[in-house]
């Protein structure tokens, strides 16, 4: 399958896509400190029955990077969500997020219900429960310090460039499960596109306008807050699950078990989030990187739970339940 390569316009800021296929639109969100490249598996799963669309999110890889950090405030990147769905021509979209791209999917599905038609999140937590454990699970918020050291300012990025981003392809060597994944040619292609002037402020931007949020203030222990701004926390800050947006998009969550930054139990817990269907799928014997080290597994998730929107070829009847060794369906 054929990728295209395109810019599309979108909420003010110029995207490079990575376009393939014919059919209901599909997007693909990367995380950090990735690009459309890591959903390489997918486009070629995918593509045979649906447009799929998997942009460098601003900030990332060949998109425009804007220098202001409040340019990558969640409210600011869901509308560059939306205005990429209009931009494809249509109203809404099945919408798929890893990692950060995992986190803008979550509130697009909750800010933006109208254009999302279907949800997929891989190894990211629901905002609500990530923000519960990090005010109450010790273990999460050490695993998660990184994102405090991602707050000091232009440091970080030039220590994780340094001799062509050897960090950034070092961290993710060091946090996988498969490692047959990794491949000369995948860790070259991570490394140069985290090179490229300004990619590595911009991933590192949308951390650092997490921390202004209000939802980020409520993650804050109890203890800070109370200290802050005593009994009345700021406006807009969720204090528990049923403060957020309840999710009526069809939604379903992969989880590769053996994340080392995000733990299982940030799993648990999430069906009041939703009044759509909700479902989960756990792969063992695998990392936070899921889509690229069991993409097999993953791509038979994605299919399985996308069948009846697979257009059916003139003249034939699809049989939802047949199904290759793999995952994928059978013509």
């Amino acid at each position: 399958m054929d990728v295209e390569h395109r810019f599309v316009d979108t909420n003010g800021v110029r995207l490079h896509c990575a376009v393939a296929g014919d059919g209901p639109l599909v997007v693909l969100l990367h995380g950090f400190p990735e690009s459309w490249y890591s959903w390489r598996h997918q486009i070629a799963a995918l593509a045979p029955h649906f447009r799929v669309v998997a942009p460098d999110l601003r900030g990332y890889n060949d998109s425009e990077k804007p220098r202001d950090v409040a340019a990558y405030a969640l409210p600011v990147v869901t509308a560059d969500v939306a205005g990429l769905v209009a931009a494809f021509g249509e109203r809404d979209a099945v919408i798929v997020g890893h990692d950060w791209g995992g986190a803008l999917a979550w509130t697009v599905a909750m800010e933006r219900p109208e254009v999302v038609r279907r949800l997929a999140i891989l190894n990211c937590p629901h905002p609500a429960i990530f923000v519960q454990h990090m005010r109450e699970n010790p273990r999460q918020m050490a695993r998660s310090f990184y994102m405090l050291l991602f707050q000091i300012p232009w440091l970080p990025e030039r220590i994780l460039g340094l001799h062509g981003a050897w960090l950034v392809g070092r961290a993710v060597e060091r946090s996988v499960v498969r490692r047959d994944f990794v491949t000369p040619e995948m860790l070259a292609t991570l490394r140069r596109n985290a090179s490229k002037p300004g990619a590595l402020r911009g991933g590192l931007s949308y951390y650092r306008a997490l921390r202004r949020s209000p939802d980020a203030r409520g993650g804050y222990p109890r203890w800070l807050r109370r200290f802050l701004w005593g009994d009345h926390p700021p406006k807009g800050v969720h204090e528990g699950p049923a403060d957020w947006p309840k999710i009526a998009a069809p939604t379903l969550v992969v989880w590769g078990e053996n994340d080392v930054a995000l733990g299982r139990e940030l799993t648990l817990g999430m069906e009041p989030l939703f009044t759509g269907p909700f479902a989960i799928k756990y792969i063992p014997l695998c990392g936070h990187w899921v889509q690229q080290e069991q993409p097999d597994v993953v791509n038979g998730h994605l299919l399985d739970f996308l069948a009846d929107l697979i257009p059916a070829a003139p003249g034939a009847t699809q049989d939802p339940d047949a199904h290759a060794e793999n995952g994928r369906l059978e013509p």
